[in-house]
This record gives structure tokens, C-alpha cells and sequence, in this order.
């Protein structure tokens, strides 16, 4: 408040001004005022740019109210300021009064002083006579605080965050968000964080285009041209604008086995290997579709830029050729849905182990992106929010009161705390046997699928979950009741030949005559 007053009545112009035919000296308009204070509080350290002139208006009502400006005609003591052209001019006394020596920063409170108790030593004879008593009622209205005791307090400037700094925020706060929706006490159990780059996170968030799809600072990983002309001609069939030679019979078959073969050949998945896990951990939360939204965005932010990118343009391109009908069936025996699945399943997402189960973890998972796509790869808004609020925040320059460890707009921080090795066996197993034991029930009252290939996705599940397995089916008869043996019944002409008595064989001699 003081600081202000000062910067404002050392920076402000005083000159003549002429109001209703008479002459007023060292004076400012109204409107002047607010382009003065405006300027000086957008370069000021404590309140910065951030600053508007509908704010700086509303604090030179304040002035006018506590006296440190009036209108010529000596008025003040309302808040009626306007920007305009009315005429002010700073009081003949300084509103300023000295303030106690600012003690530091420990239990002790500063005390108004009272200003009608004589010093020691002296007698009321010898006090001069003043117009104005100044008590603790006008020392509030002159400088607008609270009455009674007030805690020391200081100012304290955080230090500039560099672009590391900020990234590290977003690799903590989006892996903290990650764990809560998840529903995990740790990450250990199904990411190692040391392979998440905060740089990839930051860039996924910003680097995007108006469509939403990331843009890529190196252009050597983008996609081949002839492959993104084939993606496009196929999800915006038949109005295509690269298509420029004429078509044949078979011409998008051709031209789908051409995208197929191209992400058939990668390396490793888009989802890559390192997030493997997380991506199946999603799968316990399908029943609950908001949370597996959110878990998804989250987790898709994570990826490296090229793979967030390919991601988004292959899983638009599925989801356009699924709900097309004007575009011819790409297989005679599958439905265009079900062969987007069967096709791009294991580009999205595998396990380096390779196991056989993956296809059926992946390829639900695949399904549940088709449908939500637009959702779950675009940039989750009320994270982003949170972690903008919070990186302001830390740049924002805070009032410390006396016995505040911490700031008190912030929650306190939350500490890891030491567990057993068996409860980080337990939370290990817990976390990922969720997701599959719900995919081995989903193969059990699966009843479109035959007996033999049920059985043989069974033995798989066994093969590979041995544990999983054995929860569901302790025992063999639990097992075989799943698959209740047929009695089988006899022929008819078995059963009667077996209700015939038993006719002994004879053996007949012939004779010759």
C-alpha cells in the first residue's frame, strides 16, 4: 500500500487544468491517473501485466475513499472515481504514516499504536492543540488494514522456473493423476517412471494443430506421404481429394493392404513396450467408462510424440472406415469393424514377451479407443488446467505470515511412506490381476466362440496366468463343470439288435444224393 502510494504520487504529472472557466494548479485528470497507476503497477515486481485498467480503476476508488487523492473541490471519502475527465489532486499532507519497525519474521505482532496516549514524561499542558485527532479508526480509513494486532509477514520472491523446472512439474503432477485414477498405491507395479520424459509430456500438450494432432519438431519421423495419402483416401472414401488416378475393381482392398503391411513391419507398438502394463491395468476400469477415459488420456500423454501422433491418425482413419458405408467390405468374411480390430491390434498394443493372450488384451482395448477416440486423444483439460494454475502459482510472488512453514493456498505435500516386501507382492499381483481376471471371465461366458477354440484360449490363459487361473478354478471339478460332458445315445438298430435274444449258431451239413 505505501510502496504504491509513493511510486504513485512521485510518477504522476501535476500541471495546470482549466474546469468550468477557472484555473486549477498541479492537478491530473481523472483518465490520466489510471494511464499513470496502470503503468506502474504493470512494471512493478508485485504486481505484474497481469494487471487490467478495470482493476486499476477500482484501487483509485480506494485512494479516494482513504484520502491519499481528492477532487479540487477537497471532497473524498467515496468511492465515485470514474475514468474520465474529472479533476484530482494529491491532499497538502502526505496520507503516508511511518509504520513500527518491521520486526522479523518470528511470534511477535505488530501493535497499532495509540495515538492518543501521551509519551512517558510528558503532560497534556504541553501537547498542541491539533484539528484532527488522529485515533485508530482514521489510521484505518488513511491506509485501509485491519484493526488490532496484525502477524509479521514478508514478501517472498520465488525463483525464475526454467523450462526444465516446468517440465518436471507436468512429468510429477501427470503421474500423480495417473496413479489416483488407476486406483494404485504405487506406480512401481506397472511402470518404471524413470522412462517417462517430462519433454514428451509437455510436448504432446502444446505441440498440436487445430485438429488436436500433434505437430513433430523433427520432420524426419513424420509419416511417408504415400501412406498418409492411402489413410486419407480410405477414411474420407469416396471423396478423396489425392486421389487422382482412376480406380479398379479391388483398387481399396489393394490400397488397405498397402496401410496394413506398412504398420505390420514396425519395430514395437505405438503403445510401445515400456507402457505395456499400464495400458492393460486400464482394462479393470472398462466398467466404469469415465475413469477409463481419463485413464487413457493420461497414459496416451506419455508416449513419444511420433507415436502420439501415428496413434491418433490411424485410430481416426479405423473409426472412419468402420462407420462408412458408402466404401466396399474390405474382407468377404469378416465385418469391416472386426477386421479393423483384427488388422491394427498388435501395432497398437503387444508385450515384448508375445504371448499368445495379448491379441485378446489388445484387441479389447482397440475397440474401446475406436469408440472414444476423439476423447481419448485429446489433451485432458482439467489436468492442464491444474498444472497451469500450479506453475503460476510458483512464479507469483507470496505474502509468508509469521508461523506459516507453507503456503496456504497450496494442499500439504504428500510423502511416500516404507511397506514390506510382501505388501508390495500383494499390491503387485492385486493391481495387474484385476484387468485379467476380467478378461478370463469374459472368455468363459463368452458363447459365441466353440467349445474347442473356448478350451484352447483356456489352456492359453493357464499356460501363461497360472495364478489368475487357478483363483477361478481351484479345483478340476470347478474346471469341469464349465464343459458338462453329453451322454451319448445308441443307434436305434443297435438297440434292437441288442433286445433280440440270443440266437445259437448252427451249422448245417449238406449231402449229395
Amino acid at each position: 500500500w505505501n510502496e504504491i502510494i509513493e511510486l504513485f504520487r512521485a510518477g504522476m504529472p501535476l500541471r495546470k487544468h482549466r474546469c468550468r472557466f477557472k484555473s486549477y494548479e498541479r492537478c491530473f485528470k481523472a483518465s490520466e491517473a489510471v494511464d499513470c497507476l496502470h503503468e506502474l503497477l504493470g512494471s512493478n515486481q508485485n504486481f505484474g501485466p497481469e494487471v487490467t485498467r478495470d482493476q486499476t480503476v477500482k484501487l483509485l476508488k480506494k485512494f479516494l475513499k482513504n484520502h491519499v487523492i481528492e477532487d479540487i473541490k477537497g471532497r473524498w471519502g467515496k468511492e465515485d472515481f470514474e475514468d474520465d475527465g474529472h479533476l484530482y489532486r494529491f491532499p497538502p499532507s502526505s496520507p503516508l504514516k511511518s509504520y513500527p519497525k518491521k520486526p522479523s519474521c518470528g511470534k511477535e505482532v505488530i501493535k497499532f499504536p495509540d495515538w492518543n496516549e501521551p509519551k512517558a514524561g510528558t503532560s497534556q499542558e504541553h501537547i498542541p492543540v491539533k484539528s484532527v485527532t488522529m485515533n485508530s479508526e482514521m489510521w484505518y480509513k488513511r491506509h485501509s488494514i485491519a484493526i488490532g494486532e496484525v502477524p509479521a509477514c514478508k514478501l517472498v520472491f520465488r525463483r525464475e522456473l526454467t523450462q526444465t523446472n516446468i517440465e518436471e512439474i507436468w512429468k510429477s503432477m501427470t503421474l500423480s493423476r495417473l496413479q489416483k485414477v488407476l486406483g494404485l498405491d504405487s506406480l512401481d507395479e506397472v511402470l518404471d517412471t524413470k522412462l517417462v520424459i517430462s519433454k514428451h509430456i509437455v510436448q504432446n500438450v502444446y505441440n498440436v494443430n487445430k485438429q488436436g494432432i500433434v505437430t513433430l519438431e523433427d520432420r524426419s519421423k513424420e509419416l511417408p506421404h504415400w501412406i498418409l495419402s492411402a489413410m486419407k483416401c480410405l477414411a474420407n472414401w469416396p471423396s478423396c481429394s489425392d486421389l487422382k488416378q482412376p480406380t479398379y475393381s479391388g483398387f481399396e482392398r489393394d490400397v488397405f493392404k498397402t496401410i496394413v503391411d506398412y504398420f505390420g513391419q514396425m519395430k514395437e507398438p505405438l503403445l510401445t513396450f515400456h507402457f505395456f502394463d499400464v495400458f492393460v491395468s486400464v482394462l479393470g476400469l472398462l466398467q466404469k467408462p469415465s475413469k477409463a477415459v481419463e485413464a487413457l488420456q493420461i497414459s496416451c500423454l506419455l508416449l513419444p510424440p511420433e507415436n502420439r501422433k501415428r496413434l491418433q491418425l490411424l485410430v481416426r482413419m479405423m473409426a472412419r472406415i468402420s462407420l462408412n458405408q458408402d466404401l466396399p467390405p474390405l474382407s468377404e468374411s469378416v465385418r469391416t469393424r472386426t477386421l479393423m480390430v483384427q488388422a491394427f491390434s498388435r501395432c497398437i498394443l503387444c508385450s515384448k514377451d508375445e504371448i499368445d493372450l495379448d491379441e485378446l488384451l489388445a484387441a479389447k482395448l482397440v475397440s474401446f479407443l475406436m469408440d472414444n477416440y476423439q476423447e481419448i486423444l485429446s489433451v485432458p483439460s482439467a489436468l492442464k488446467s491444474s498444472i497451469e494454475d500450479h506453475v503460476v502459482h510458483l512464479q507469483r510472488v507470496q505474502i509468508k505470515y509469521a508461523g506459516a512453514d507453507s503456503d496456504a493456498t497450496l494442499p500439504p505435500p504428500s510423502f511416500c511412506h516404507q511397506i514390506s516386501t510382501d505388501e508390495l507382492e500383494y499390491q503387485r499381483a492385486t493391481g495387474s490381476q484385476e484387468p485379467l481376471a476380467a478378461l478370463l471371465e469374459e472368455i468363459v461366458m463368452n458363447k459365441e466362440i466353440s467349445v474347442k477354440d473356448k478350451k484352447k484360449k483356456l489352456k492359453q490363459f493357464q499356460k501363461s496366468y497360472p495364478e489368475v487361473y487357478r483363483v477361478r478354478f481351484p479345483t478340476p471339478e470347478t474346471e469341469a463343470m464349465l464343459f458338462p460332458e453329453k451322454t451319448k445315445q445308441k443307434s436305434p438298430i443297435l438297440m434292437w439288435a441288442l433286445k433280440k435274444p440270443f440266437q445259437p449258431f448252427h451249422r448245417t451239413r449238406s449231402f449229395r444224393m
